[in-house]
């Protein structure tokens, strides 16, 4: 295994061991799918990975093509275009390579799309999540090789209108604002109901606004960017007055990378019967930024970067706007858990994250 770049922490104790595995990565050209693929692929020579995308048009198609070329040359990689709503492509593709670690990172993402076109989170997120499970489920008929774990991404819409911050994972989310937000509760209480009725390990990852090079561009800072290149101006909502955990995506996927390898625990309750081999955690920055000091630390460092002149008139393109459905005024984790089982805490900080962002971005959209 190569070096990551972090720093190792004795606190954290693997059960599963990556090498030689096969692994089910769904949403592979995503943002987050295609960093970790790419990590696994750069640390683990053994690996083998079977990639699924849809390739939908939700942004840019271009991005997603980007993000794959950078690790279509690797032999012990495949790619499969396809949804996992079609559930003869999900079972055929448990059926043909058995994988070990599932890492279902394919949703359609997305608070406000949700509200217009709730179809496409209903297909994907609940019923391509439905697949996925099942085919885990299956993967024990027989005796045959089982998935040892499921890890599956949620998010920090999930606490809805919850009052209290930070969130924590023990707190009740049982008020979404959002079609998004509901469907990803609905997948944590599946995978509860799956791993209790069938004994499979699964871990949830509610993800705090994550950010980063070819990231997702219906996200603020991507589309702040894109505005303000196009001489175009910006709405901030909630008059400014939104908090935001800004997550770098590399510490999203050390975070995927450590929870891949230890998956919760099998054991019998009191009652004789297997309890729920099932785990939530946050994965956030515990360090929520407020809106307009996130803008202006953008500003700059597209400034530096060479995507805005020295001298663009910032305040002339912005405007302060209420709230929109199904947005929330703050997200804040609580790490604790994450700290405690896996000894990590996410620690980019956001000028380092967004100065990476825009020398990407520089780079892309050169001329």
């Amino acid at each position: 295994m190569k070096s990551s770049g972090f720093e190792p922490n004795t606190s954290f104790q693997p059960n599963i061991n990556l090498h030689k595995k096969t692994m089910l990565l769904t949403g592979v050209a995503g943002f987050i799918g295609s960093n970790l693929a790419k990590r696994m692929l750069d640390d683990f020579d053994d690996v083998k990975i079977i990639g699924i995308d849809n390739m939908n048009d939700y942004y840019d198609v271009r991005l997603k093509e980007y993000r794959l070329e950078q690790f279509l040359s690797y032999s012990n990689f495949t790619f499969i275009k396809g949804s996992i709503a079609d559930k003869e492509l999900v079972n055929n593709i448990f059926k043909d390579y058995k994988p070990d670690i599932v890492v279902n990172l394919a949703a359609q993402a997305g608070v406000r799309y949700s509200v217009i076109n709730p179809d496409a989170y209903i297909e994907s997120n609940l019923i391509g999540f439905y697949n996925i499970l099942e085919a885990c489920r299956h993967s024990y008929d027989g005796g045959e090789n089982s998935v040892e774990h499921l890890v599956y991404a949620s998010s920090s819409s999930v606490y809805g209108t919850n009052k209290k911050v930070p969130y924590s994972v023990e707190d009740k989310v049982d008020n979404p604002v959002s079609l998004y937000a509901a469907t990803k509760k609905s997948d944590e209480l599946l995978a509860y109901a799956y791993s209790k009725l069938y004994n499979i390990p699964s871990t949830g990852l509610r993800f705090f606004t994550v950010y980063g090079p070819a990231g997702r561009p219906d996200m603020a800072y991507f589309g702040f960017t894109n505005k303000l290149r196009n001489n175009q101006t910006i709405q901030i909502f909630n008059y400014g007055n939104c908090k935001r955990d800004f997550t770098y995506v590399d510490d999203i996927v050390e975070g995927v990378v450590r929870v891949m390898q230890k998956a919760p625990v099998r054991k019998d309750g009191e009652d004789g019967l297997p309890e729920s081999p099932y785990k939530v955690y946050n994965i956030g920055n515990s360090s929520p930024v407020n809106l307009l000091d996130f803008v202006n630390i953008l500003q700059q460092e597209l400034i530096r970067a060479g995507v805005l002149d020295k001298d663009y008139d910032f305040e002339a393109h912005k405007e302060l706007v209420a709230m929109q459905p199904g947005d929330v005024p703050v997200t804040y984790a609580d790490t604790s858990a994450l700290e405690a089982d896996f000894g990590y805490k996410p620690s980019t900080s956001l000028r380092d994250g967004l100065r990476k962002f825009a020398e990407w971005y520089a780079e892309f959209y050169k001329g």
